[in-house]
């Protein structure tokens, strides 16, 4: 017996857990979880969002099992309830900013943990990486949302141009248009604050 395709065993666990079979849920967790899970960090810029967001997903699966569509594929319609769960939070958390308790007050000394020097890479090599990596992390998560979701789906997750678009529910000429606006954002804000990268 040949194996089924990931497409094929995702719309198949679709239809045992339409039909009542629960365990069904777990299967595609195990082959989904772990990307959407990714997808929600990138997107969100926070662990404990993310994980939250992850479960809340796949809470959505189950709930809106008998709406799937078999002629679909299931990652476009996982990620569309995940991208769904990403404007709420961003909606919810322009109306309830947050103030960090971990954050150390601005006048503290930094901890001994601070100053130690990690023995891998030399401290100004370190120090370079770590700023450029921080300085595209930021430079995303500032990108507007019609933006920044697009390139997240085809930079991180891999996923192709028609995918996106039934995500987004656009063309795919329009995410690719999303998709080098953002590529030219990020270019323009990262040449200034990265010169000569």
């Amino acid at each position: 017996m040949t194996p089924l395709s990931s497409d094929a065993q995702d719309s198949h666990d679709m239809e045992r857990l339409a039909a009542g079979q629960d365990i069904a849920l777990n299967a595609l967790m195990e082959r989904h979880a772990q990307k959407v899970f990714h997808y929600l960090l990138r997107s969100l810029q926070n662990q404990e969002d993310a994980a939250d967001l992850v479960q809340e997903t796949f809470v959505r699966v189950y709930q809106n099992r008998a709406q799937f569509d078999p002629a679909e594929k299931f990652t476009s319609w996982v990620y569309a309830i995940a991208g769904n769960l990403v404007r709420d939070r961003f909606r919810w958390r322009s109306r309830h900013p947050q103030v960090s308790m971990d954050a150390p007050p601005p006048d503290m000394e930094p901890s001994l943990k601070d100053k130690l020097v990690d023995s891998g890479a030399a401290p100004d090599e370190a120090l370079r990486t770590n700023e450029r990596a921080e300085a595209v992390r930021q430079a995303i998560t500032n990108l507007p949302q019609e933006l920044r979701e697009p390139l997240i789906l085809a930079v991180y997750q891999g996923l192709s141009q028609v995918e996106i678009g039934k995500i987004l529910r656009c063309t795919p000429k329009a995410v690719e248009t999303r998709i080098y606006r953002a590529r030219s954002h990020l270019r323009e804000r990262l040449e200034r604050l990265l010169p000569g990268l």
